[in-house]
């Protein structure tokens, strides 16, 4: 089951220091796909990559899908325990990014249809492997082998096996988001496997895919949906710091890029940080471009450094310990503390201790401990 993938620039977070700049720590994410049976295809840039790993950058049609499948699992699987939305998800992101560029109409189905390569050993996109036909067309629209179909990418071959009836329409039909959904999670639930153990998780994905590289790609997406799925409570935060705090949570799981964001959302970055990494390539947010946006949302205009943010509102001295913050606060980290000219990082103060975090290269934006980074340097308090 697959597809091809590919992951998806303006400042940085950047401070003068010892005659360099220092920016808030850029580096892609990764996001290489693997094929079915582990088929490795070219990568294809069609403009439907997401931008992160929120249930915010899947479509509400497909979301609804994997919802209605984990409440229909019982029914077809009765010994599956463990199933969630975030692993249908994480199938769904990585074989088919949500079918993101579809039209998905009220009763699931997808046009236009999803089709793999053929797998007919041609070589073409890294196929070598022969599926004779199976379906005659039916589902793949081809008698001249078998292709890969749908958001989850079944063979028909093994849709056959696992499709069902997902929407009521009486049809088990690969095109279709809640049928799809539903013959994903009985494939991965077997004849009832604990999917929340992480073994027989890894076990349950590694059988969709023999690919190991599939496996550790799918379990990203799902620990990142699952992070999005129980997000934190912000009962306690009203008006204006809401609306700061729900903006950045909904970029958790964009890439960190190097100078990337701006008031508007993700941007790509520029090169290079003191380390060599490049955000030029990646679509994404730094600390300050985090921060900037998020404020931009209730009409504060920033600057763009971490250093120059610490100038406004009211600055909240780090002799006054972490205690002091309140939600919405920006947190600032410096090399050396009580200087402001030497901070070189900011974050956005969530409480308990918490903040969303454009923390370095190679991450993406996440909740880490204030006590994450190093040199806490304070805060301020804009609203």
């Amino acid at each position: 089951m697959t597809r091809p993938g590919r992951r998806v620039r303006r400042w940085g977070c950047v401070v003068a220091l010892l005659l360099f700049a220092a920016v808030c720590c850029g580096a892609p994410v990764g996001n290489a796909i693997s094929a079915y049976v582990a088929l490795k295809t070219g990568a294809q840039e069609d403009g439907g990559i997401a931008q992160g790993g929120s249930a915010a950058d899947i479509p509400a049609r497909m979301l609804a899908a994997y919802k209605k499948a984990v409440q229909q699992i019982g029914t077809h699987v009765p010994k599956c325990q463990g199933m969630r939305w975030p692993i249908l998800a994480g199938i769904a992101k990585v074989e088919s990014n949500h079918a993101i560029g579809r039209n998905i109409a009220g009763n699931g189905d997808i046009r236009p249809r999803i089709y793999g390569v053929l797998l007919n050993g041609s070589g073409a996109g890294g196929n070598t492997s022969v599926f004779p036909d199976t379906d005659g067309g039916r589902w793949d629209g081809t008698a001249t082998g078998e292709r890969a179909v749908g958001p989850f990418q079944f063979l028909p071959s093994t849709w056959e096996g696992v499709g069902e009836d997902g929407n009521g329409d009486q049809v088990a039909d690969p095109h279709n988001a809640d049928d799809a959904a539903l013959g994903a999670a009985i494939y991965l639930c077997g004849n009832g496997r604990d999917l929340s153990q992480r073994a027989q998780l890894k076990a349950a994905i590694f059988q969709y895919n023999h690919s190991g590289e599939y496996v550790a790609n799918v379990l990203g997406w799902i620990d990142q949906y699952t992070a999005a799925a129980n997000g934190p409570d912000l009962t306690s935060a009203s008006g204006k710091v809401r609306t700061v705090l729900e903006a950045a949570l909904a970029q958790r799981g964009v890439p960190y890029s190097w100078g990337g964001g701006n008031a508007e959302g993700p941007s790509y970055g520029i090169c290079c940080s003191p380390s060599g990494k490049s955000g030029a390539s990646i679509k994404g947010f730094d600390c300050s471009g985090l921060s900037l946006y998020a404020y931009a949302q209730v009409g504060i205009r920033l600057p763009r450094t971490a250093a120059a943010q610490a100038g406004i509102g009211r600055r909240i001295p780090a002799s006054r310990g972490p205690g002091a913050l309140k939600p919405g606060d920006l947190v600032f980290y410096a090399y050396a503390p009580g200087r402001d000219s030497t901070i070189y990082h900011v974050g956005i103060y969530l409480g308990g201790g918490q903040m969303v975090n454009a923390a370095r290269p190679g991450t993406v934006v996440r909740l880490d401990a204030v006590d994450a980074m190093s040199g806490y340097a304070g805060g301020a308090r804009l609203l």
